[in-house]
């Protein structure tokens, strides 16, 4: 199969970005290095190419309804301009995907599945929907960039007259661009939002402050070369590398890897992931599932910074196995081993003594809670 293409490609290549394949898309891994745009983003901002993330329209006067079966966090949480995190469950509570969903107002909802389950979403999604809610797969249409760092805020807001400061965090606005073309909405969309130039919501993957930028594939360029021109000296440009770093010293889950189709909420968290006070596909196996315990949950784990763990390593409990390493590297900031894995529900607190077969070597682990920074 051919890889797919972002529309920033070309910006990449002129700036002699190693790049990889990932997920069906030829992605950029890193330009100057992972530990250095790494430090950058924590420090300053670095500037991600995230088109190959899914884009779902999905509105309708029952769109509301049905989003609160679809998720286990109540989408009744979501006013319009606000977005929610949460999972998307099978009928035996296991997690097809974790998702951010915004509320648009009107009965117009964006869902932003991962690029690896989108076409999964969207079966499945379609499989439980009914003909009173209208679903739009907008993802090849789109260019979609995110600004990470302490300084991202303040370099987005130079490239539009628009006020974005007052966007709170997982919240979600429309905005123009001087020199970019309205309307990339305009065709599935009725009303203010029709006319947006750029979408601008307050999220990213990496835990620092910034935006994800949402613009059609038009405006690809202008986006990409007016957020270098206003961050001059400040920001970075940042690939795949340093977004997993990032994500896991936050303590964030990376999809088909610390879930891979066979792990509930109830093992994943975090637990404010799922609410109760609504019905949704899953709930009753979750719930099932907790009352009977017995299961392993998703924990962090840090080791001193000589042994890093990596995905697939094995966690031990006095020589023997217990469980798996998920994600794992040396942090960057902390400059010690950090990872996650699933042990037993019984050996998941803070502060429990474990150990990492790193390379046939046993070296000692400690339960931590995440996120690590």
């Amino acid at each position: 199969m051919e890889l797919r293409k972002t529309p920033f490609f070309a910006k990449h290549s002129d700036l002699g970005a190693k790049m990889v394949p990932f997920e069906g898309w030829m992605m950029p891994l890193q330009y100057t290095g992972i530990a250095d745009e790494h430090n950058a983003v924590r420090t300053s901002a670095g500037l991600f190419d995230v088109s190959h993330m899914g884009n779902l329209i999905i509105q309708g006067a029952e769109a509301n309804g049905f989003l609160k079966k679809m998720l286990t966090n109540n989408i009744d949480l979501a006013v319009p301009g606000k977005g929610i995190y949460s999972h998307i469950l099978r009928e035996d509570g296991t997690i097809i995907d974790d998702t951010i969903v915004y509320n648009l107002g009107d009965d117009c909802f964006l869902m932003v599945p991962n690029a690896s389950t989108k076409d999964t979403v969207l079966s499945w999604l379609n499989r439980n929907i009914d003909d009173r809610v209208e679903m739009i797969d907008i993802s090849s249409r789109a260019a979609c960039l995110a600004i990470q760092g302490p300084k991202a805020a303040g370099i987005a807001q130079r490239i539009t007259k628009d006020n974005i400061m007052d966007i709170k965090r997982f919240n979600i606005a429309c905005a123009s661009v001087d020199g970019m073309g309205s309307g990339f909405l305009s065709d599935v969309m009725s009303r203010r939002w029709k006319d947006a130039a750029c979408v601008f919501a307050r999220t990213g993957y990496t835990g620092e402050d910034g935006f994800e930028i949402l613009t059609g594939e038009k405006n690809a360029g202008i986006l990409w070369d007016s957020l270098f021109e206003a961050g001059a000296g400040d920001l970075k440009p940042a690939g795949l590398g340093c977004r997993d770093t990032l994500r896991l010293e936050k303590g964030m889950l990376l999809s088909g890897t610390d879930f891979d189709g066979r792990q509930t909420s109830i093992q994943t968290g975090p637990p404010w992931v799922v609410k109760t006070d609504h019905e949704f596909i899953g709930k009753k196996a979750i719930e099932a599932q907790k009352e009977k315990g017995g299961y392993d949950v998703l924990v962090g784990l840090t080791t001193d910074g000589k042994n890093i763990p990596r995905h697939g390593y094995g966690i031990l409990s006095n020589g023997e196995r217990i469980g798996t390493v998920t994600s794992g590297t040396m942090s960057p900031i902390l400059k010690i081993g950090i990872a996650t894995g699933y042990v037993p529900l019984s050996l998941s607190l803070p502060g429990t003594e474990l150990e990492i077969d790193i390379r046939g070597r046993s070296a000692k682990a400690t339960v931590t809670k995440l996120p690590f920074l």
